[in-house]
């Protein structure tokens, strides 16, 4: 299973239910990893969404508590037992972890591959993603030529769970 993230200096994915900034080249590497694949995420990340809607050409599996929840064309599961029991009808390299943090940090044991955007700016934040680079389980596999967004440098790097 992968997971994909945009994360600042200081590992940070978010503010007040928000992301910490919107880099278009990023999102156009989001879409096209995960595009034709399945998508897990709570609901709150969901909601987030325009018209908190599911992403579109995407098999998108929401994980939530609340068993009263229901979303057109998402399929939902109230726990991580149940959302891996989902999972074993799909390839687990077709399925990409999208957050929020909570998902995150409950996924993230499940995971081989991390796909981050590393953007080289500390943004206010209140929602982190575990740090991969003190992590001796993770390492980085791939990496691209550091890229920039206005004054903003980023890039894409890949981590791999140590066999």
């Amino acid at each position: 299973m992968n997971i994909i993230v945009a994360v600042d200096k200081n590992w940070a994915i978010g503010n007040r239910g928000d992301l910490l900034i919107r880099i278009p080249n990023d999102h156009k590497h989001f879409r096209e990893e995960t595009t034709g694949k399945v998508v897990v995420l709570g609901r709150r990340t969901l909601e987030t969404f325009p018209q908190g809607m599911p992403l579109k050409n995407r098999t998108n599996i929401i994980l939530t508590h609340d068993t009263e929840y229901q979303v057109k064309d998402a399929v939902i599961a109230h726990s991580v037992e149940e959302l891996l029991e989902q999972l074993k009808a799909y390839n687990e390299e077709d399925v990409y972890v999208i957050g929020g943090d909570s998902v995150y940090r409950q996924l993230l044991p499940y995971c081989d591959v991390a796909h981050v955007t590393k953007i080289d700016h500390a943004y206010e934040a209140d929602a982190y993603f575990p740090d991969l680079d003190r992590d001796p389980q993770w390492e980085i596999t791939a990496d691209s030529e550091e890229q920039t967004y206005f004054d903003i440098a980023y890039q894409f790097i890949k981590y791999e769970r140590r066999k």
